[in-house]
C-alpha cells in the first residue's frame, strides 16, 4: 500500500514528541511494507501538520502522489492541531480511507518536558472530521503504542478496508452472456452499479464463439492456454477436443478482458454454452477466480462484486455458493454447493468432470470442465450485495462462520458450511428477498468489508453475528 501520512501538532507540546512520533510512524509503515508520502522537515515544521499554510503544503503532496494514495494515517504524537488536520485531508480532497492514531502517555512522564494529551486531542480531530463531512476509522484502542501488537492489527484490518474501498470505487467487471431465462434472481441495475463507480462491460456470446471460430489449433494463445489448464487440475478423463475447446474459450477471455482493463467477469453458462459449443466453462471460470480475477456463472453480476470485495479483503481466492442444503436436523449448518466453478484454493483435492446436472439435459460429451470435489475445512467469511432497484441504493449481507470438515456425499464442488444463528442469517437473506448465490472466502474479513461498504462507500450492510 501506499498511505500519506499526516502528523498533527500542536506548538506548544514539545517538539522531540513530534519528530520521534513522526520517525517511528514511518519506520513501522515501511517495515510493514508500505511506502509512505509525508512532509519533510523542510516542507514544514518537524514534517508535521500545525498551521494553515502546514496544511495546505501537506495537502499538495498529497494531491500529487493521488494516483498512489490509497489510504492516510493521521497520527497525534501530542494533542495535535484538529482544525487544519480536518483542512489538510478537505484541500487534499482524495476520497480515500482514514485512520486516525494517537499515541500513548507514559505514566510517570505527564510533566510538561514530556506529556502528549493525545488522548484528549483525538476526540477534538475526530469531531473537526465530523464537521468537515470526512469519514474516518479508528484504532481498536483509543491510544495505541505503534510498536504494539494491537496497531499491526489495525494497520492489517486499515490495508483491507483501503484495498475494498477503492477496489470497488473503481471496479470494471465483463458481462459475458446474457442473463439466462430461468434465473431471475440474479438480475441487477447497471445504473445503480454505475453510480457507485462500478463499471459493467457486456459482450455477447455470439462474439466470444465468432472470435473462437478465428483461432487455429496451433495459435500461441491456444497452446499456451491449454498447458495453463492441463497443468492446472487433474483431467485424465476428458476428451481432448474438450480441452482444446476450454483453451479457446479461455484465450478469447482473457484477450478480451485485458484489452478493456476488466478486473472480473460474470459468465453465461445455463444451458447456452453447452448446447452451442460443447463444454462448461468452470474450469477456465475456476482458473481466473484462483488468479484473483474473480467470475461468477449465471451471469450474476452483483455476486462477483461480493467475491471481489472479499478478494480484496484477504488477497486470496473467492468463490460464488449455493445456499442449497440442510445438513440433517444441525440447526447452524447448511450445504454449500455449485456444480462447480470453485477456485482449486478451495478443495483438498479436486479433479476435472462432466456436469451432471446439464448432461442429462445436453448430454454428456456437452458437459466436460467441471472442477468437482469436496470443499476443505477452514474458516470463511461470506457476502452478498444486491442492487434494489425500488429504493435505488446497494444492499447486502456478510459474516463469518466455517468450512467444516463433517461427511458429504454429492457431486460438483460443495461443502458444509457451520455458522452461528444460521437459521435467524437464513430468515433475514429471505424476509430481504436476497438471491441464492454468496460469494464466500477462505479467511475472516467481515469487518474490514463492512467497514469498507457502509462507511466508506455508503452501502447497506447487515452484519450477521
Amino acid at each position: 500500500m501506499t498511505f500519506g501520512l499526516l502528523v498533527a501538532n500542536r506548538g506548544f507540546f514539545p517538539a522531540h514528541l513530534v519528530t520521534e512520533g513522526r520517525e517511528q510512524m514511518i519506520k513501522l509503515l515501511e517495515g510493514a511494507g508500505h511506502k509512505v508520502i509525508c512532509p519533510t522537515p523542510d516542507e514544514t515544521r518537524y514534517g508535521a501538520v500545525e498551521s494553515r499554510a502546514d496544511a495546505k503544503a501537506c495537502a499538495d503532496l498529497f494531491a500529487k502522489h493521488r494516483a498512489e494514495i490509497q489510504g492516510i494515517v493521521v497520527t497525534l504524537p501530542n494533542f495535535g492541531d484538529e482544525k487544519t488536520a480536518a483542512e489538510t485531508l478537505r484541500l487534499a480532497d482524495l476520497h480515500v480511507p482514514v485512520l486516525v492514531h494517537a499515541f500513548p502517555d507514559t505514566p510517570g512522564e505527564m510533566l510538561i518536558a514530556d506529556r502528549r494529551d493525545s488522548f484528549c486531542g483525538k476526540m477534538s480531530v475526530c469531531n473537526n472530521l465530523q464537521q468537515f463531512g470526512i469519514r474516518y476509522s479508528l484504532t481498536s484502542l483509543h491510544t495505541v503504542d505503534p510498536a504494539s501488537k494491537e496497531f499491526a492489527a489495525d494497520l492489517a484490518q486499515f490495508s483491507a478496508v483501503c484495498r475494498v474501498a477503492n477496489g470497488l470505487r473503481r471496479l470494471r467487471i465483463g458481462q459475458i452472456g446474457a442473463r439466462p431465462t430461468a434465473f431471475n434472481t440474479v438480475r441487477f441495475s447497471e445504473k445503480i452499479l454505475e453510480a457507485n463507480g462500478i463499471a459493467v462491460e457486456p459482450l455477447d456470446l455470439s462474439e466470444i464463439f465468432g472470435r473462437i471460430n478465428r483461432l487455429g489449433d496451433a495459435d500461441k494463445p491456444v497452446t499456451a492456454k491449454l498447458a495453463a489448464i492441463e497443468s492446472y487440475v487433474t483431467h485424465a478423463d476428458i476428451p481432448k477436443p474438450s480441452l482444446l475447446k476450454m483453451a479457446k474459450l479461455g484465450a478469447v477471455i482473457d484477450e478480451w478482458m485485458q484489452a478493456n482493463d476488466l478486473a472480473i467477469s460474470a459468465v453465461q453458462c445455463w444451458t447456452s454454452m453447452e448446447e452451442y459449443f460443447g463444454v462448461v466453462p468452470c474450469t477456465v471460470m475456476s482458473m481466473m477466480s484462483n488468479n484473483l480475477m474473480s467470475s461468477a456463472c449465471e451471469v450474476d453480476i452483483a455476486g462477483v462484486v461480493g467475491m471481489h470485495a472479499l478478494r480484496l479483503a484477504t488477497e486470496s481466492p473467492s468463490a460464488l455458493l449455493d445456499w442449497n442444503n440442510n445438513y440433517g436436523n444441525q440447526l447452524d449448518k447448511a450445504v454449500c454447493f455449485h456444480c462447480s466453478n470453485l477456485p482449486k484454493h478451495f478443495f483438498a483435492e479436486v479433479k476435472m468432470d462432466f456436469q451432471e446436472i446439464i448432461a442429462g439435459t445436453v448430454g454428456k460429451l456437452n458437459t466436460f470442465g467441471t472442477m468437482v470435489g469436496k470443499v476443505k475445512a477452514a474458516p470463511m467469511t461470506y457476502a452478498r450485495f444486491s442492487t434494489h432497484d425500488i429504493e435505488g441504493r446497494i444492499r447486502g449481507y456478510l459474516g463469518e462462520g466455517r468450512f467444516t470438515d463433517d461427511p458429504l456425499t454429492t457431486f460438483g464442488g460443495a461443502g458444509v458450511v457451520e455458522i452461528p444463528h444460521l437459521q435467524s442469517l437464513l430468515h433475514y437473506i429471505c424476509e430481504k428477498g436476497f438471491e441464492h448465490h454468496v460469494a464466500a472466502n477462505m479467511d475472516q474479513c467481515a469487518a474490514a468489508v463492512y467497514e469498507a461498504t457502509t462507511k466508506y462507500l455508503g452501502w447497506d450492510v447487515y452484519w450477521h453475528r
